[in-house]
Order: C-alpha cells, then sequence, then structure tokens
C-alpha cells in the first residue's frame, strides 16, 4: 500500500529530546531527510536533556544540538527556570525509562522507580506543544498491569497539549535494516489540529533469510576504532565459552562439571549466549553481570563496545564517552539508528505528503476514544 496527498509544507523540524541517552534517535534525525519539488525537509537538533553525564557528553560530542542539558527530569520540571531555557520545537522525542515495564526486570510498571516518569513527557507536550513526537519504549510496556498502564499512558499522551493522534506499533527492529532481534513500541503522535494520518512504514525485509546477520554487520571494524577495547576474561570464562558453540548458551551447551553454573530457579537463555553469525543479534542490554555481555561467534569473548555500536547501527564515526561499562549502559539504553531513521523519514514523508510503502499497525487504539486494544503476539 502507498501513502500519498497532495503537498503541504516542507521545512526543517526542530528537535527537542528528553532522556536523549547518546543520541540514537539523535543520529536518525541527522540522517533522516527527504526531498520534494526541489526542496529538503530534515530535522535540526535544538535541545537535549538526559540525567547520565556520559549520555549527555556523548550527545554534545556527536550532535550539534544548541543546548545540552544534563539534569534529572524531576528537576527540570520542578524548576521551571530551567525548562524556560530551552527554545521551542517543532518536534519532542523521549524513550522514557524502560526498567520498569522491560521482560528481564521486576516488572513493576506504573507502581516502580521509572515507570512514573513518562508523566514528565506528557507535561513537556503540554508545555511545549510541538506538532508530533516519537515515544519509545520496550514491548513489555503492552501487557504490564494487564494493559491497564499502556492504556493510561496512550490516553494521556493523546490528551496532552491541543490534543494529539496517536499510532503506536511494536517494530521489530531486524526487519527494518537493524542486524539485531529487538522489538520496542514507538508510539507516534501528531497534533491534531494537522489533520495528518500517519501510517507504520512497511519493513524492509520480511523473510528471515533477508535480514542483515551480525556476521555482516561486524566486518571490517579498524583494530584502531575508538570504543574497540576488548575485555580480558577469567581462564574460567574463556574455557567455558570454548565449549559454547554459535547460537548456544551455557544451559544448553555441553559443558564439563567444573564450567557449568549452578543457578537455581528460572535460566535465562542469554547468559553466555555466543551470537550466531548468520542470523541478527539477540537484544543488546545496557546492564547485568557476568555471562551478560553479549558473546563473539568466533572469538571466546565479549563483544567490544565498537561492535555494540555496529549492531545498533551507529555510525563508526560516533564516539561514546565514559568508562567501558558505562559505553555499554548507553549502548543498552539506546534506539536503533538505521530502524528509527526510516520512522522519521516516514513522518516527514506524512507531514509532506509523500507516497511510501505502509502496513497496518498491530496496535489499535481507537483515536476518538480511550478504548485499547492490544494484539499481545
Amino acid at each position: 500500500m502507498v501513502y500519498n496527498r497532495e503537498s503541504v509544507m516542507n521545512k526543517n523540524y526542530r528537535l527537542g529530546e528528553l532522556f536523549c541517552g547518546p543520541g540514537g534517535i539523535g543520529a536518525a534525525a541527522k540522517l533522516a531527510k527527504v526531498k520534494k519539488n526541489g526542496l529538503d525537509a530534515g530535522f535540526t537538533h535544538v535541545w537535549a536533556t538526559d540525567y547520565d553525564k556520559d549520555s549527555c557528553d556523548t550527545y554534545r560530542k556527536n550532535l550539534k544540538a544548541k543546548h545540552v542539558v544534563q539534569i534529572p527530569i524531576e528537576e527540570l520540571f520542578r524548576n521551571k527556570k530551567h525548562l524556560k531555557k530551552l527554545p521551542s520545537i517543532d518536534c519532542l522525542s523521549f524513550g522514557f525509562p524502560c526498567n520498569d515495564f522491560s521482560n528481564v526486570g521486576e516488572k513493576k510498571g506504573i507502581n516502580g522507580k521509572f515507570g512514573p516518569l513518562y508523566t514528565y513527557c506528557v507535561e513537556a507536550l503540554d508545555y511545549f506543544n510541538p506538532k508530533w513526537f516519537f515515544a519509545e519504549n520496550v514491548s513489555g510496556i503492552k501487557s504490564s498491569n494487564l494493559g491497564d498502564t499502556f492504556s493510561k499512558i496512550l490516553r494521556e499522551l493523546k490528551n496532552a497539549g491541543k490534543g494529539y493522534d496517536i499510532f503506536p506499533h511494536l517494530y521489530k527492529f531486524e526487519q527494518y535494516n537493524v542486524p539485531q532481534a529487538r522489538h520496542r513500541v514507538i508510539i507516534i503522535g501528531i497534533r491534531k489540529d494537522l489533520k495528518k494520518t500517519f501510517y507504520i512504514p512497511a519493513p524492509v525485509a520480511t523473510d528471515p533469510e533477508d535480514y542483515l546477520s551480525c556476521e555482516s554487520a561486524l566486518k571490517g571494524i579498524d583494530k584502531r576504532a575508538h570504543n574497540h577495547e576488548v575485555t580480558k576474561n577469567s581462564e574460567i570464562v574463556t574455557e567455558r565459552l570454548n565449549y559454547i558453540k554459535p547460537g548456544k548458551n551455557v544451559f544448553n551447551s555441553n559443558l564439563p562439571p567444573k564450567l557449568k553454573l549452578n543457578i537455581k530457579g528460572a535460566k535465562m537463555s542469554m547468559i553466555y549466549k555466543r551470537l550466531d553469525p548468520k542470523k541478527p543479534a539477540y537484544t543488546i542490554t545496557g546492564s547485568g553481570g557476568g555471562g551478560t555481555h553479549t558473546y563473539h561467534w568466533k572469538y571466546p569473548r565479549a563483544l567490544t563496545n565498537r561492535e555494540r555500536a555496529r549492531l545498533q547501527t551507529f555510525p563508526d564515526t560516533h564516539i561514546f564517552c565514559g568508562s567501558k561499562e558505562s559505553q555499554r549502559k548507553q549502548l543498552g539504553m539506546a534506539v536503533p539508528v538505521e530502524g528509527a531513521k526510516i520512522i522519521l523519514q516516514s513522518v516527514l514523508k506524512c507531514l509532506n505528503d509523500m507516497p511510501y510503502k505502509y502496513i497496518g499497525n498491530n496496535i489499535n487504539t481507537h483515536n476518538s476514544g480511550i478504548q485499547l486494544k492490544l494484539n499481545i503476539n
């Protein structure tokens, strides 16, 4: 299917970001451009905020936002003097912390420490009234509290500011030129007075045979590349990895007794799991102890942060600041650049009434009301 209407506007959109992280969405916005009738539409980075110093340093180093502010989100909205220093924007992006919605966390949902932070994003929409927004979170947000939390979040986003039509979708980023099985809910909101309908961009690939493999993604990294330092293993970890074949983990491998893990209860499939070189990587995470660092299929070691950045489709010129563990955290929380670029370009085409291939969304919200129908598959 193709979306096409009469032309309305051409412009660069002024972008502001909350919870900006190391700049996954920002880097995507830098690359996302469309051209019509000889005119370009794209993005200008205006401001970005995050509580984490290293993330702000990374963002500042790579993206030319005029204002990059390290500040806790609570303080930003508690003291309006900080908020008033941020210029007006056309679009707002935010990936509010996913810790309480993630399938690998305690799943506290809206009752957790991080769950309620989305309310500051709603407050930002009230304050800035941007023409549209881009919101991101983990797939687990759909089913948190049997879907009640997600319904509440969507309802409040819909009613924020001057009111928004919202278009949520669960994206499988391995279908969008990302060599990683990373599934995220993206919500595009367009202000009602613009009278625009956003359609979900069609996947680049739907056949797993056509997905980008992690082997192809990690080819050709210069040994001198930034953020490419190898973390040394203990002898027992190296020995354990040598027994684990590509695509396998510590629990489904034939290990001698001394190398097995004595873990009772649930056994996470990603523990000491080595990548399958012919498939997309499994989801890159930003935290976790021994055995959770994502492991190379050929070498008995964890991936370097530059290799993780490749799987998140950051360009090699995007340099990450801070310690190796801080870089890992930043990468694990980031939105894949290439996937976000495809979505942002589709928004530009929608707003400029340009044709693009699209599919039906897999989360139905009934824009005229608050009832939510979930396809949780």
